[in-house]
């Protein structure tokens, strides 16, 4: 079964077209990176998977999306976009919001303890309490990501969550992401990192200018392609068995 299937989509808004033509077939227990420039309609993409725009031709579970309704959706998608606004709750509150489509009119006993496992599981429960807004920005994306975790999902969708995290916590957060589809569930996530998305994901699609250039695992990997995506030549070497790309210096 395909677990997200995108056809022929196009789409933009404000009078510009962002997407053309885009077309991606997602099975489950795939961790599937996209890459490519800024611009590229990475995110425009990310959100039509989410459903936070509404779109024709996106299918999740081989339904259209349109046909979910919103506590549907949210109990199958956990998104984590690129930023949150920090306010005043705390830490542990902000992540029990991701219990929300599973709650009634209080948190269960079954609530708590997700929340708990999930800060714990980020290595972020020692801040539980404290109000997000006094956060740093690694830890901000922290919460994030563990707020989308705690949803329980069965397609987790991270737009660069990578972003403001130390070396450290990349690689953790990279494990956590293929420990969630080496369980049988999927992920698609926006990477600039080209080598942490090498060292970790299944198949990388490469995006430019609102359509998907190349689609494919490792083989598809060439300094032609780096090329063509980035504009900037490389080679692509191997280090413990993983590919490394090391671009050329730029004038």
């Amino acid at each position: 079964m395909k677990v997200l299937k995108v056809k022929n989509l196009n789409f933009g808004y404000n009078g510009s077209q962002i997407l053309h033509n885009v077309s991606l077939e997602v099975e489950r227990g795939e961790l599937v990176a996209i890459l490519g420039p800024n611009g590229a309609g990475k995110s425009t993409l990310m959100k039509c998977l989410a459903g936070v725009f509404k779109c024709n031709g996106v299918e999740v579970f081989e339904k259209p999306i349109n046909e979910y309704s919103r506590e549907e959706l949210a109990r199958i998608i956990g998104y984590v976009p690129q930023a949150i606004v920090p306010g005043f709750m705390r830490v542990f509150d902000t992540v029990l919001l991701g219990r929300r489509p599973y709650m009634g009119l209080k948190p269960s006993k079954k609530d708590i303890e997700a929340v708990k496992s999930t800060l714990k599981m980020l290595k972020i429960d020692h801040l539980a309490l404290k109000p997000i807004n006094r956060l740093s920005g690694g830890e901000l994306q922290k919460v994030n990501i563990a707020r989308a975790l705690a949803q329980e999902p069965e397609i987790l969708l991270m737009d660069e969550p990578t972003n403001n995290l130390d070396l450290r916590s990349q690689v953790e957060v990279m494990k956590i992401a293929r420990e969630f589809v080496e369980s049988g569930k999927t992920a698609v996530i926006i990477m600039h990192d080209v080598n942490l998305a090498l060292r970790f994901a299944d198949r990388f699609v490469f995006m430019k200018g609102g359509r998907i250039i190349k689609d494919g695992g490792r083989n598809v990997l060439t300094p032609g392609l780096f090329e063509e995506v980035y504009g900037v030549g490389g080679v692509i070497a191997e280090v413990q068995g993983v590919p490394v790309v090391v671009p050329d210096l730029v004038d």
